[in-house]
């Protein structure tokens, strides 16, 4: 079963806080590359250093910022490799899948489902409220966004999907010997990891409730189909097809996208609509599709 693949003796959960702190210095390493164009920037051409974020994230063109943030997480990447591998002693499949090999059927069907829906939903708010947005298209700098974002938010994404739904789920797995406080505790840390995206200053905390019902959401599929890949398909094509078919000034990625939100961002039901409506929907779909059963055992028994 895919979460007892870590819970081990020798998995202590003092190696996940060591292991977590180790991710965070990738990411901080990662970074550099942001921070010396900053500086590079600032003392050839004169430029004022940004001294906001929203400051910041209109310094460079919006592909290259957009660059410059994912590049991080290959780094990122490879720290959740390294960590598995050498501070737990596992593979990185076994924080993948309960399965003998990943399952890329798994992983096309999510994310053709949500990219669909989302394309979807998106002509539709687009076609019901024509003023809320604008046509940003411009042909190169798209061309040029979809290349960046196919090779890194997948890693991005993937990241991500390591990180929480594997490596922590199995962490917090160590600490409880059960599976409700892994999901619970992951879901949380997850949504309060976007706390500081400009969405949450523009919309208000409200959000949250979608950030957490999203992670809430991913570790349900995760324990349920005993793997990531169900989860890695679904955030490859929210934020790859998010960042290519909308953009606006406040959100998290800026980017030359196909359409602008130019409305005024408020926290509508459009805000919870996905957490008490679609992702039950969602459920029910890959529920089906893949014959789960025993739901209370998955997601909340003991280890």
């Amino acid at each position: 079963m895919f979460i007892e693949q870590g819970v081990k003796s020798e998995n202590r959960f003092w190696k996940y806080i060591w292991g977590s702190v180790l991710l965070v210095l990738a990411s901080l390493i990662g970074q550099m590359l942001f921070v010396a164009a900053l500086f590079y920037e600032t003392f050839t051409n004169g430029t004022s250093y940004p001294t906001n974020n929203e400051a910041l994230m209109r310094f460079f063109e919006p592909n290259v910022t957009l660059f410059l943030i994912l590049i991080s997480f290959v780094f990122i990447m490879l720290g959740v490799v390294l960590v598995v591998r050498y501070l737990h002693n596992q593979t990185l499949l076994s924080v993948t899948t309960a399965r003998s090999k990943v399952d890329w059927n798994r992983i096309f069907f999510s994310f053709s489902l949500w990219s669909a829906i989302t394309i979807v939903s998106t002509l539709s708010f687009y076609f019901y409220e024509p003023n809320d947005f604008v046509i940003n298209f411009k042909p190169i700098p798209f061309v040029i966004l979809v290349i960046i974002g196919t090779l890194l938010i997948p890693v991005q994404t993937s990241s991500e999907e390591y990180i929480f739904r594997g490596y922590l789920m199995q962490g917090f797995a160590n600490l409880s010997k059960n599976k409700w406080f892994p999901l619970l505790m992951t879901s949380l840390i997850f949504g309060g990891m976007h706390i500081f995206n400009p969405e949450v200053d523009k919309i208000g905390y409200i959000i949250l409730v979608y950030y957490i019902g999203t992670g809430l959401f991913l570790g349900i599929i995760t324990l349920m189909d005993e793997g990531l890949e169900l989860a890695l398909g679904f955030h490859a094509a929210n934020n790859l097809v998010g960042a290519l078919l909308v953009t606006s000034d406040w959100s998290a990625f800026q980017t030359h996208s196909i359409f602008k939100d130019v409305s005024d961002p408020s926290a509508g039901f459009d805000v919870i609509l996905p957490v008490i409506i679609i992702y039950p929907i969602l459920l029910f779909i890959f529920s089906k599709k893949y014959n789960w059963t025993n739901w209370k055992e998955k997601l909340t028994e003991k280890i």
